[in-house]
Parts: structure tokens; sequence; C-alpha cells
């Protein structure tokens, strides 16, 4: 008598993410990540007007600090790519991280934040890019053919911590003041660490061939070769930087313009800003799912250019289906580079991916330096909301230079993820 095998049950990347301890509790870390930097982010300025009495023109500057982040990622990153030991960065960062936010929260001298955002928080901005490496390892020692929807799940939860950081640190800030908002702050970044343990990281898959310390067979110079192979990552978050962009640049006038020239009522103006992330939160596994069909590079053209359509929006409509229109469009640009970049980024250099993971995480400091620069400058020219126009500029050229990129060997190859060993078994199975 034949035996009914029951078929094998189909992969999916929810039950992979909650099954593995280190999936579990990456999601659960970048969760609070997400919430201790956002709770901050919108407070810290206050803070050094209010508590420091710097000026508001010195607090702008604040954010200039940022722009050692890209530089301290790289390092970092380097340093794992050479080690491997990824979870052990990843707990030095997230300390830096706590120790720098605690710093803060008790600045006497109006210096003190900046020096100590510059130097010690650029490495807590290092934490999360180690966790993406990590997991990355394990989905390609494992050879799982939802690695995709696993990455994205868990960047879906960064996304969840940065919708309800903002309101957690309003009202910390309004009740209790903002000192202990900024130990909060320290305290959610410590706490990064706990859902991961004691845990090791896993071990690397030999990596894709990358440039020694010795001149290579092409007789290039050892630091012309590095460049080349790093080239098609850094073009792809060059164009990246040109659509994020427009955030600071939305953030800073995109409310003032409602409330001063539109007049809309506040629950208006609090709904246009808040809908943008929960239309990104819920197009971030479709966005996972229509890339496998049409290819992520293509996918990402999409997003550039609906970036191009919601600039527009703000800039020309003015109204508020407009704007609700606009951030609509916005949210599908994130829900598409929020969930794919990293994986395109990791691709891009697959025999370092902590190193790819470092640059184009923390590339959303000079998007800031960039955008908030273009709008202070661009609103004096342009006013208000032609100023919107230069942040649609910026994403046209994103939309051309990635459709372009799409189009080189190397990118298709990106677009589409190989096959794993599983898969192609399962077809030879299929097949005889």
């Amino acid at each position: 008598m034949t035996q009914l095998v029951a078929p094998p049950a189909r992969p999916s990347a929810i039950r992979d993410t909650f099954a593995s301890p280190l999936y579990r509790g990456a999601t659960v870390a970048l969760f609070l990540s997400g919430l201790g930097f956002s709770g901050a982010a919108p407070q810290i300025a206050l803070f050094l007007v209010n508590d420091l009495h710097v000026s508001l023109t010195t607090a702008g500057l604040y954010y200039l600090t940022n722009l050692t982040a890209p530089v301290v990622g790289y390092l970092v990153g380097a340093r794992s790519d050479r080690t491997g030991k990824r979870l052990g960065l990843f707990r030095l960062c997230a300390f830096a991280g706590f120790v720098g936010w605690l710093a803060i929260a008790f600045s006497t001298q109006a210096w003190m934040p900046f020096v100590i955002s510059a130097v010690v928080l650029a490495f807590a901005g290092a934490a999360a890019s180690q966790l993406f490496a990590a997991i990355h390892d394990d989905l390609q020692a494992n050879e799982s053919p939802v690695a995709d929807g696993v990455t994205s799940i868990v960047r879906m939860a960064l996304t969840a911590g940065w919708i309800v950081g903002p309101v957690f640190g309003a009202f910390l800030a309004a009740e209790f003041g903002p000192r202990t908002m900024l130990v909060a702050t320290a305290i959610f970044t410590l706490a990064q660490i706990v859902p991961l343990g004691f845990m090791r990281s896993p071990g690397k898959r030999e990596p894709a061939p990358q440039v020694e310390a010795t001149e290579g067979k092409s007789g290039k110079p050892v630091r012309s070769q590095r460049l080349q192979v790093m080239m098609p990552l850094l073009t792809f978050t060059g164009l990246y930087v040109l659509v994020y962009a427009g955030e600071p640049i939305k953030y800073a006038y995109l409310p003032i313009y409602m409330n001063d020239d539109l007049r809309l009522p506040a629950v208006v103006s609090g709904a246009v800003i808040g809908i943008q992330p929960l239309v990104e939160l819920l197009l971030m596994p479709v966005a996972v799912l229509v890339a496998r069909r049409i290819g992520v590079m293509h996918l990402m053209a999409v997003g550039a250019a609906f970036g191009v359509a919601a600039n527009l929006c703000f800039a020309l409509s003015g109204s508020a289906a407009g704007m609700f229109a606009g951030q609509i469009l916005m949210g599908g640009v994130w829900g598409i580079f929020a969930g794919l970049g990293i994986i395109v980024a990791q691709r891009l250099l697959p025999g370092a991916v902590a190193t790819a993971s470092a640059i184009f995480i923390s590339s959303t400091a000079v998007a800031s330096a960039l955008g908030g620069l273009t709008g202070g400058l661009g609103v004096g020219f342009l006013g208000l909301p032609h100023v919107f126009l230069l942040p649609a500029l910026y994403a046209a050229l994103a939309t051309v230079g990635i459709a372009i990129m799409s189009r080189s060997r190397q990118a298709a190859t990106v677009g589409r993820p190989a096959r794993s060993s599983r898969n192609r078994e399962a077809s030879a199975g299929d097949r005889s």
C-alpha cells in the first residue's frame, strides 16, 4: 500500500523570521533602536535652544555632526568584514550610543552635544549595519529561498520604531523634560543588546573575490582596484542620497506651508504627516513580491519616480488633497527603498556586506545635510511651496540614474536573486 507523504511546507519569510533567534532578536533590537533615535531626533534642537541656550542657527548646525557617521560606518564595516565579528561590533556600537546619549542628557555646556554627537554617536549609527550583515551571513549560509523577505521584515521593525518614537519622545519631553527623554533614548539604545543575548556571530561563507593588498593581475594600483570594485555601490548610494534629500526639506517646510499658507486644521496637518509611514509599512512586504517579478532595480526606478510626483504635488497642488497625495506617494518611495535598499547595497559588494551596509545606512546623514542646505538656500530664492521643485529635480536625476544602472550587467544580477542550490535541486527533481 502506497503511503501518502505530505508535501513540504512552502518557505515563509514570516515563519523563518520568528523561528530564528537571530532574526527574531534583530527585529526587536531594530524596533528599540528606531524608537530611541526617532524619539530624540525631533526634540534635540529644542533641548539645545531651551536648556543650553544656543541660537536657532547654532541648533540647526547640530545636524551637521552626523557627517562623521559615514566615515565611522565605513571603518566599522571594514573591520567587521575582516574579522567576521558582526555581533561583537554591534554590541560595542550600541554601548557607545548609550554612553553618547546619556552624556548629552547631562550636558551643561553648549559645545558638549556637538562633540559627543560627532565623535561618540557616530559609532551608534553603525550598530544597525552590523545586524544586517549578520543576518545576511546567516541567510547565505542557510541558502534561504526567502532571504529578501526576511530582510524586509526585519527592516520593517526599524520603520515601526520610527512611527512610535516621535510621539513617545514628545510625550516624555512635555511631561518630564527633555533630559529625561534623552535618558530614555540612551536606555533604548542600550536595550538593543538584550534580545540577542550572548549569541555569537553566524559563520561567513567564502566571500566573493575582493581586492587584496597587493597589485592585481591587471597591473592597476590597489587603491584604484578597490575604488573600481566599490563604484557600483557608491553610485547607487549617491542616487539614494538624491532621493532621500527631499525628506529634511519636507519635514522642515511642509508643516509651515500647511499651517501658514493653506491654513489647514492641526488635525488635518497631523494626518498628512502621519499617513506616509503607515503607507510605507504596508507596502514594504508588497515591494519584495513585486521586485521578484520585475527586478529590484526596475522597481527602485519606479520608486524614485514616485518621489518626483510627490514633490510636484507639494509644490503645485495647493490643497489638502494634494498634500495627502504627495505623502501617499512618498510612502510608496520608502516602502520600496526602505525594504530593498539594504539588499541591493549588499549585493553590489557581496564580499564585504558589512562595509556595504554601513555605507548605505550612514548615507542618510549626507542626504540630510544636502537636504538642509538645499532647503535653506532654496526657500530664500523660490519661497513656499516652490522650494519642493528642488527635491523633485533630485528625484528625477535619481530616476534616470537608477534606470541606467538597471541596464548594466552587474545590476542585472542584482535585480533578481540567484537561485539557491536547494531550489536548483528541487527543480531538477521536478524535471526528472
